[in-house]
């Protein structure tokens, strides 16, 4: 997604160009069953708990 177009039309943009980042994807992990999301978990910024890998496979 190198132009945000998915970031932003799902509205997972972390904007930090404040520190001179840009505007980036927000971390983020997305199960998709069939085409439908079936478990989205969003990261507060500089976390990484609810987008692990084990706390995804915790919600399959």
């Amino acid at each position: 997604d190198g132009d945000l177009a998915f970031v932003d039309a799902t509205g997972l943009e972390l904007d930090l160009t404040g520190r001179g980042l840009g505007k980036r994807a927000n971390r983020f992990a997305m199960i998709v069953d069939n085409g439908k999301v079936t478990h989205l978990a969003v990261e507060e910024p500089g976390a990484f708990d609810v987008s692990s890998a084990e706390a995804v496979l915790a919600k399959l």
